[in-house]
């Protein structure tokens, strides 16, 4: 918890002041999270201060919600051709990434649980916040107004993919929210970027690439092998149904679903559907 107070204290999220007449607060919760390496150890203990965004209001607290995030059809198209051209592959992590984004609507909130204010002061955010409902579709602004900064190009088949040319090399960086991978066989521009990349927002090397989107990466010198064994236990376990016996045809496919007929899910059971369906 203090590592991430200083985070958002070096990164300048909020200024404390008085609450404007008119105005209303959102309120703020702490989340902790274990979080494990590919083959199931535990990699470190997090907490991360969430704002309330349920709690805003559209049109007064924030505008556009939408950030887009990589494909799984992109992601093996650059696996295939790391795999021909034998390049290298590299991930990165950002640093409390959501906290880099600019605000351009007011927003103030309380203050965090633990800590206390004089003369009854709120935090008056300067810089997104993990919970904000904007806070994904700013951090993505930032990124790739950087990355394009860097002579880095737009694809417009996926916007998370950047491409960068430069005679016959090509290096190319996909993004997952605040997962990146780079690959190139110009070890030079992947040392620079990784370097720029760390001077404004602050990132984790990983080293080459073993775990993204769900899919456990190993490589050889021949070849890359592609791997959802975690993916598909950790999805048994939340569904409870890591005991039931495999078959061939789990759902019949004849199956007609109808939307006035049947009994209507409760909401734990809706929110369970929507998470598998993405």
């Amino acid at each position: 918890m203090k590592a991430e107070l200083d985070a958002l204290d070096a990164n300048q999220t909020w200024q404390l002041t008085s609450l404007p007449p008119g105005k209303k607060t959102i309120g703020c919760r702490w989340i902790y999270k274990i979080k494990y390496k590919s083959y199931g150890t535990v990699g470190r203990y997090k907490a991360c201060l969430v704002a309330k965004g349920y709690t805003q209001l559209e049109g007064l607290d924030f505008l556009d919600t939408f950030a887009p995030v990589a494909k799984l059809t992109t992601l093996r198209l650059i696996l295939s051709l790391d795999a021909a051209h034998n390049w290298s592959l590299t991930q990165l992590d950002v640093n409390n990434a959501f906290l880099h984004g600019d605000l351009h609507k007011e927003v103030y909130m309380q203050p965090p649980l633990g800590l206390l204010f004089p003369n009854n002061n709120v935090c008056k955010l300067q810089q997104s916040l993990y919970g904000l409902k904007q806070a994904g579709r700013q951090w993505y602004e930032k990124l790739s107004t950087f990355l394009i900064s860097q002579n880095y190009i737009l694809s417009s088949a996926d916007h998370s993919l950047f491409l960068k040319r430069h005679d016959i090399d090509t290096t190319i960086i996909l993004v997952y929210v605040d997962d990146i991978v780079l690959t190139r066989n110009d070890h030079a521009e992947i040392l620079n970027i990784t370097n720029m990349l760390d001077q404004n927002f602050k990132i984790k090397n990983l080293g080459d690439l073993t775990y993204f989107l769900g899919l456990k990466v190993a490589r050889n010198n021949s070849r890359i092998h592609l791997s959802q064994r975690k993916y598909t236990i950790n999805l048994l376990h939340e569904t409870g149904m890591q005991d039931c016996a495999p078959m061939p045809t789990p759902m019949t496919h004849s199956s007609h679903l109808s939307s006035i007929e049947g009994i209507p899910l409760n909401r734990d059971e809706t929110s369970a559907y929507r998470k598998l369906i993405g």
